[in-house]
């Protein structure tokens, strides 16, 4: 039987246990790919903006047994052939679905390449329409509405919509077996600024930050859209960087 002062040693222990280290697998001019765990790789592409000039735009990739499913779209289709081809080269022989956490460029901006492919595609019910007006013409397929469960070898991730932030539609999607939470543009880096709002909701921003913590609050690694990862501490500071103050 553990003492009291074991016990406490033990909770320590795993509650401060440091962040993995991610290791670089892929670089060049387009694409950067990251393996911060054995079953979690982060995507990273380049987007060029007029008003925050070459945006680094991460998304996520959950792989098992030779399948992945992966959560939002290099920027552009050729960032996206060169991840998928990179994925083929390592031997991931299937990829499951792509799952598209909102309308913007960053997310789902190689989903031609996608489709050409037969990968499915999949995303919040709003996204098509909101893209559509956007000037977008190639569409995610299929939509999440509320919640849906996705595999990938014998492992599952869940993606969700607990309401608007960013953009009306956008979605996350949870790990609950390495208690890794990909947060899309929803969650922000520690120390970041507001970003880019013109399609956000700014009051209701803080709220679903607040259902995020209440029903994934125990993720240990969080992903951000854009910039580096870390802890839960970002779901925190995202939700007062957005809440009202007095």
């Amino acid at each position: 039987m553990l003492t009291l002062l074991g016990a406490l040693f033990v909770f320590t222990s795993c509650a401060t246990k440091p962040l993995p280290e991610a290791q670089t697998l892929h670089k060049s001019d387009q694409l950067h790919i990251q393996k911060l765990t054995k079953n979690v790789y982060i995507h990273t592409s380049y987007l060029s903006t007029e008003s925050f000039g070459n945006v680094a735009c991460n998304g996520v990739v959950f792989l098992d047994n030779n399948e992945a499913v992966i959560y939002d779209t290099p920027v552009d289709d050729a960032s996206s052939a060169e991840l998928l081809n990179w994925l083929a080269n390592h031997g991931i022989t299937k990829v499951n679905a792509v799952i598209a956490s909102h309308f913007h460029e960053d997310a789902l901006g190689g989903l031609q390449e996608f489709h050409s492919r037969g990968i499915a595609s999949y995303a919040h019910p709003r996204t098509p329409e909101l893209a559509r007006e956007d000037g977008v013409t190639h569409l995610p397929q299929n939509t999440i509405d509320g919640s849906r469960v996705f595999n990938f070898g014998n492992r599952t991730i869940v993606a969700v919509y607990l309401g608007e932030g960013h953009t009306a539609d956008n979605i996350i999607a949870y790990f609950t077996d390495q208690r890794v939470l990909a947060g899309g543009c929803l969650v922000k880096e520690l120390n970041a600024g507001k970003g880019y709002t013109e399609d956000a909701n700014l009051p209701q921003w803080p709220t679903t930050i607040r259902r995020v913590q209440q029903h994934y609050g125990r993720g240990r690694i969080v992903i951000p859209g854009h910039g580096a990862y870390g802890g839960k501490e970002l779901l925190q500071y995202t939700r007062e960087l957005f809440e009202e103050k007095p």
